[in-house]
């Protein structure tokens, strides 16, 4: 029986999933690179670890959620070098196929169950508990995470050995960019037609392309509120391993390269830590 979980990383999502665990009867131990951010999370009443390497020692449980890291997971002082054999480590970041694979063998050489299990949803969805997430690896493991991951996750899929997870979180992330792209483009030419967005966002709403995304995000929009859930940085880097992966297989991906080439843009143009939603303000010009 899980009792003990070490939790690493408190960026926009994880600090939300760390909240609602601390809610939990788990002795929970948390630490970022960010001190403000551990500290707030003690106030809660958690253990604040001193490092990634500290928090991982001695629990049953260690979740990771942080962006591609060298050092937090496989650092000196990281959750690698402090995890004990037959702790299960958790992985729930976006990642490349190839780190996914580095960490699964890093811990099986340290004896540690390894199970990837990256999230999708948004800062909201992390808040209120209603995080997708979904698992590769060991299905009997997966079992024995559900509970602690149902504080913070409404859907839990199974998608297949390590590794799968990573690879439907593309698919995931280039639909999800090119619907956001999509959207934006019928705002704007809507309103160049002088439709305000609540009357096209009613319009969207009530027929076959209704979607959560688009009401969401195009409410947001109308309100002129781009305060960050998803990183449009972010977006632009996982679409950049999207098309990496398209090109191994010899696809083609003509909307994912058009996205590509936006979120690029508005990256470079330094609006990377805004929303991703903030890809209309490009097509506004």
């Amino acid at each position: 029986m899980l009792k003990k979980i070490g939790f690493v990383g408190l960026g926009t999502v994880g600090k939300h999933m760390a909240e609602n665990l601390a809610k939990s009867d788990y002795a929970l131990t948390v630490w970022d690179e960010d001190a403000e951010a551990a500290a707030a999370l003690g106030k809660l009443g958690v253990k604040v670890g001193s490092s990634a390497k500290e928090t991982a020692k001695g629990q049953d449980l260690v979740i990771v959620i942080v962006p591609e890291s060298e050092q937090i997971v496989f650092g000196a002082e990281g959750v690698l070098e402090g995890i004990d054999p037959g702790t299960i480590f958790v992985d729930m970041g976006t990642h490349c196929p190839e780190t996914i694979e580095r960490m699964s063998k890093e811990a099986v050489k340290r004896r540690a169950m390894f199970l990837e299990a990256p999230v999708w949803g948004s800062k909201e969805h992390a808040a209120n508990g209603l995080l997708t997430i979904l698992a590769g690896g060991d299905e009997a493991l997966l079992g024995r995470c559900r509970e602690p991951f149902s504080y913070f996750g409404l859907n839990i899929i199974h998608i297949g050995k390590v590794g799968d997870a990573t690879r439907m979180k593309m698919i995931v992330n280039m639909l999800q960019a090119e619907l956001l792209v999509s959207l934006s483009e019928g705002l704007v030419m809507g309103n160049k037609m002088g439709f305000t967005p609540d009357k096209i966002l009613e319009v969207l709403d009530s027929g076959g392309v209704a979607s959560p995304l688009f009401h969401s995000k195009g409410r947001s929009i109308a309100r002129g509120d781009f305060s960050r859930n998803l990183a449009l940085k972010y977006v632009h880097s996982q679409l950049e391993r999207v098309l990496e992966a398209a090109q191994k297989f010899g696809l083609e991906l003509p909307a994912a390269e058009t996205a590509r080439k936006l979120y690029a843009q508005a990256d470079a143009d330094g609006r990377g830590e805004e929303d991703f939603s903030a890809i209309i303000k490009l097509l506004r010009r």
